[in-house]
């Protein structure tokens, strides 16, 4: 291959995975996200084709998928400055630039082992023998990398194919189904199918139909969840509240009267409209409320007075000098009770607290000293449900919602009604904001489950079970919103089953080598091994 082949070559990756990332930043062209890895698919089945050495399939891997995420993650600018947190604009601008490569980084390195597997696999027998495997082969490997950035800290899944089609919600529906994943696994075949029509004429009217037939059964199969009968509890009037009070004000020394003149004020007017459950933001009171008897009884003064049940984001210390970012229940009949608590299980890096600290601190001191607290925080431990007259309330705060394991536990553990509680003031007014409002559309549809969102400055919504946002609080705006809301009990397929479709094709990805392997040696014993399976391995 010459260079000019290499550049163009280069160029069709980087161009697909951006065009890909713009649907996710501006998902209202969201149906173009069926075609925009087509230009990736292209070059790697031409490569491959060509007997694309590992050590290249993981470097056009790696470029793909961090050009995708560099795309993703522009909003990272709008961190700047971070004096809130003490920074410097020197400081600033390294934490900035170091946030923005680091975490697109930290997605390209496990990324590129998309394409290394897609090359290796295709040197496989059976794929050998069936080439049209290789588009489904492509789609479940992209899927298992979109979850294992769930399994750890330098995994986010913030990338979620999915997420580009959540102004087409009859589209995303199959997630009640099988979740995110299966509408990722979709997407993926459909651009792969496409791209082998483009390159094989003998196959290509074949390709183009298998294509369209995803597209059209996962529609028919997103009308199930629609007609499948609901179980509903209860129903109550709730509220979100968005104070709007920024970053920058909210951890000043001087912010405590204002806080509580702003979120005690807006109580009341929501308890005049009807509210009887009223969700305030993450750490809307961001202080711990261990020991201050003065704090928590204001709480229950205006519980009682407002008649209405709160939900309410603060800090606590356990009686093993334990800190947590926590929701807390406040009732106008039971008051405050730290037991009654929920605890922020996938805590922010960085944010809330220092993954491997000692080395960090040495390598980018500014990293180490970005969080607005002085000790890392402790994550929770389990789905920590309110129980309320209305039925069984889950929560989740701001980051835990991206993780779909979560919002599945609470409901499997008997959440009626779903709670997020954020702080999406770091990024004010960016892209950021409205991706991670996406990703509890998402959430809704995946568990079936109404969700209150209430976000310090902006987006406060109420999801209701198919993704649709009815009650949308612009960000860096102040206001509430008041709706009537079901508590249901019927379960999502998803919510049982869990991610058991990436599992299967865990076990399909595993299958291709170990059968590939059992030949090889069964044929090797026999003395008739082809030279082209010694290549393999």
């Amino acid at each position: 291959m010459t260079k000019q082949e290499k550049r163009k070559t280069r160029g069709w990756f980087a161009l697909g995975a951006a065009l890909t990332a713009l649907t996710l930043i501006v998902p209202q062209i969201g149906f173009l996200e069926w075609f925009t890895l087509i230009p990736v698919a292209v070059a790697l089945f031409r490569l491959t084709d060509g007997g694309l050495s590992l050590r290249k399939a993981y470097g056009y891997g790696f470029l793909t998928v961090f050009v995708f995420y560099f795309v993703l993650y522009h909003w990272f600018v709008y961190l700047y400055p971070l004096d809130f947190v003490g920074l410097g604009n020197a400081a600033s601008v390294a934490v900035v630039i170091a946030g923005w490569l680091g975490l697109t980084l930290l997605q390209a390195i496990p990324g590129g082992l998309i394409f290394l597997g897609f090359a290796a696999l295709c040197r496989t027998r059976a794929v050998r023998r069936y080439p049209l495997t290789k588009p489904f082969l492509l789609a479940a490997l992209w899927v298992v990398f979109e979850w294992s950035s769930t399994l750890a800290w330098t995994g986010v899944p913030w990338g979620r194919l999915s997420l580009g089609q959540i102004k087409m919600l009859p589209v995303l529906q199959s997630a009640a189904l099988f979740g995110s994943y299966f509408v990722t696994f979709l997407l993926v075949a459909v651009n792969a199918l496409l791209a082998m029509a483009i390159l094989t004429s003998p196959r290509r009217v074949l390709c183009a139909s298998v294509a369209a037939g995803l597209f059209v059964t996962n529609l028919l199969l997103g009308l199930i969840p629609r007609f499948r009968p609901c179980k509903e509890q209860s129903a109550v009037t709730a509220a979100v509240i968005q104070g709007n009070i920024n970053s920058h004000d909210k951890w000043s020394e001087d912010s405590y009267q204002n806080t509580l003149e702003i979120y005690g004020g807006m109580t009341r007017e929501a308890a005049k409209a009807g509210a009887r459950l009223i969700v305030w933001p993450e750490t809307a009171l961001p202080y711990n409320l261990r020991g201050r008897e003065t704090l928590t009884a204001w709480l229950e003064t205006l519980s009682r007075d407002c008649g209405a049940t709160l939900i309410v984001g603060a800090l606590w210390t356990d009686s093993e000098g334990r800190e947590y970012n926590s929701l807390f229940l406040i009732t106008p009949e039971g008051g405050f009770d730290g037991e009654a608590r929920y605890d922020k299980r996938h805590l922010v890096p960085f944010g809330e607290y220092v993954p491997l600290r000692s080395l960090i601190t040495a390598l980018i001191p500014p990293l180490a000293e970005l969080s607005a607290l002085d000790d890392d925080l402790t994550p929770g431990a389990d789905s920590g449900l309110f129980e309320t007259e209305w039925g069984r309330i889950g929560s989740l705060i701001c980051f835990d919602s991206i993780y779909e394991q979560l919002a599945a536990e609470s409901v499997r553990d008997g959440a009626a009604l779903m709670v997020i509680s954020s702080n999406d003031s770091w990024f004010y007014d960016s892209a950021a904001v409205r991706q991670h409002l996406y990703q509890a559309q998402l959430r809704a549809i995946e568990t079936g489950r109404t969700y209150l969102r209430a976000a310090n400055t902006g987006i406060s919504d109420v999801i209701l079970p198919d993704g649709s946002s009815t009650a949308q609080i612009g960000a860096l705006e102040t206001g509430m919103e008041v709706r009537s809301v079901i508590f249901r009990s019927t379960q999502t397929l998803y919510t049982v089953i869990g991610n058991l479709f990436v599992s299967l094709l865990i076990v399909l990805l595993l299958a291709l080598p170990i059968s590939q392997a059992v030949l090889y040696a069964a044929e090797k014993k026999r003395g008739s091994a082809p030279e082209s399976n010694r290549n393999i391995y």
